[in-house]
């Protein structure tokens, strides 16, 4: 086998960092559009005969999946797309409302001038990723986006925290709904653009509950497409906002 082989042209991916975050990247996108769904199995050889790869990078691509939590790992099985059941996306949508919360508040008053420009210069990259075929890549700029913010809230242990918190809401579930209604794509990226917009803004002024409303706002639209998309009941998730819109209100 070369030593350094190519994966097909449909991923168009420039060959210059970890082959693992090349494959990661490939799955990833099948995922998301619903090629692969909730409960399919990824089996590491198909994956690396597909791809024209050994299996050691597609292992190590697998092992990102899970820790992204897209995946999951059944021992003496190997590697699935990860099924959610509706409570598991409920408690994962209550506790990110609670964390948003305190991580923007903890952030406005601790993110520095560079980490700001850093989350500008990051809105700008994802505003440039807006089309179907790039939903993989918003996805993971989205994902740093939020991930930096967290950081800027100078607290490691919430940080760590958020990202367990983060790995286990099913946002790729949302992003695969935009494959299936392509036609709300616009309307989505422009929305999600402007929240982004408004949440770094907040932070700029070092305005914790504005950042935190924000913050909460921006998360609540993904409480909509849970309802709308993945067929959460609605009291479920108003209970969960209920919640986080009560200590919103007594932190003021």
């Amino acid at each position: 086998m070369a030593s350094h082989p190519t994966i097909s042209a449909e991923s168009e991916l420039i060959q210059k960092r970890p082959l693992k975050e090349d494959i990661f990247d490939v799955l990833h996108e099948k995922i998301i559009s619903g090629k692969y769904k909730p409960g399919d199995w990824l089996r590491q050889d198909d994956i690396a005969t597909q791809l024209g790869v050994s299996m050691t990078p597609v292992r190590e691509g697998l092992d990102l999946l899970v820790s992204a939590g897209l995946a999951e790992r059944v021992p003496y099985r190997g590697v699935r797309v990860r099924e959610m059941s509706t409570q598991d996306v409920v408690d994962a949508y209550g506790l990110r409302l609670i964390l948003e919360v305190v991580i923007a508040q903890d952030a406005a008053k601790n993110i520095t001038p560079a980490q700001v420009s850093g989350l500008e210069r990051m809105i700008v990259e994802m505003k440039k990723h807006d089309s179907l075929k790039e939903m993989s890549i918003a996805r993971k700029l989205s994902r740093e986006f939020h991930a930096a913010i967290a950081e800027a809230s100078q607290n490691d242990l919430l940080t760590k925290v958020y990202a367990v918190v983060a790995n286990a809401f099913p946002d790729w579930l949302l992003y695969e709904a935009l494959f299936r209604k392509p036609e709300i794509l616009a309307d989505s990226m422009a929305n999600t653009h402007k929240e982004h917009i408004a949440m770094v803004d907040a932070l700029k002024k070092g305005d914790a509950n504005l950042a935190a409303q924000k913050s909460v706002e921006h998360l609540m639209e993904s409480g909509k497409w849970l309802e709308d998309y993945l067929d959460v009941p609605a009291e479920l998730l108003r209970e969960k906002e209920a919640q986080v819109l009560f200590l919103l209100k007594n932190t003021k």
